[in-house]
């Protein structure tokens, strides 16, 4: 991984909305929990606008970060993130222990490459019709990868890429796909717009009734 993430964390002991919203007032700080590993959960607060120019790295999501606390540092994951329902505030954030012996479940971003010069959208007009943009990984810490390729330059006109096309760094699993064939989710296809298909198939017509006439 090509980047660390340090979260400065503070104890937090007063509990409930009143406190919350005291702390996000009167602090600039946000509550947040730290759980998992078999450990007791602890409660924390950490800086609202850090938290928040951290998130505008898409590379967060998918880190292994580190919570700083009273001097001791633990390595943890985002799992849950609360926002305000209509103003730019986070709320509240969840955290979970990792450790390097146990497997995780992350989500991780998808990046499709080579989109914009692949022959099916390039020379023949398609449209990259993209399903899903994340999918859940599952491997250890130290094998978490910040986010997984597609390429499109070899994707044909109307085909579609699967899940189990996917090309996964070594030691890394889709969840969905351990869950069976019926869960190996399309990713991406591409395909001509509907529009141009409406045209091509009334050219066709056109060209069948103009050989009609000629006979």
């Amino acid at each position: 991984m090509s980047q660390d993430f340090v979260i400065e964390a503070f104890p937090r002991d007063d509990q409930g909305r009143g406190a919350s919203r005291r702390l996000r007032r009167e602090e600039r700080k946000i509550p947040a929990i730290i759980y998992g590993g078999n450990k007791e959960a602890t409660a924390i607060s950490i800086w609202h606008n850090e938290l928040k120019k951290a998130l505008e790295n898409e590379a967060f999501f998918s880190h292994i970060l580190t919570v700083e606390l009273n001097g001791k540092k633990e390595s943890v994951i985002l799992k849950d993130l609360q926002r305000h329902p209509y103003k730019p505030i986070l709320t509240h954030a969840d955290f979970l222990r990792v450790d390097k012996d146990h497997e995780i479940h992350v989500n991780v971003p998808l990046h499709f490459i080579n989109e914009e010069t692949a022959p099916a959208i390039k020379l023949h007009g398609g449209v990259a019709n993209h399903q899903i943009n994340e999918v859940e990984v599952i491997c250890l810490p130290q094998n978490l990868p910040e986010f997984i390729e597609v390429d499109m330059a070899t994707v044909e006109m109307d085909q579609v890429v699967h899940l189990s096309d996917l090309k996964l760094p070594k030691d890394v699993k889709v969840a969905a796909l351990l869950q069976g064939e019926d869960h190996d989710l399309p990713v991406v296809a591409i395909h001509k717009p509907r529009g141009a298909k409406v045209d091509e198939a009334e050219e066709g017509e056109e060209g069948e009734e103009n050989g009609e006439d000629k006979e």
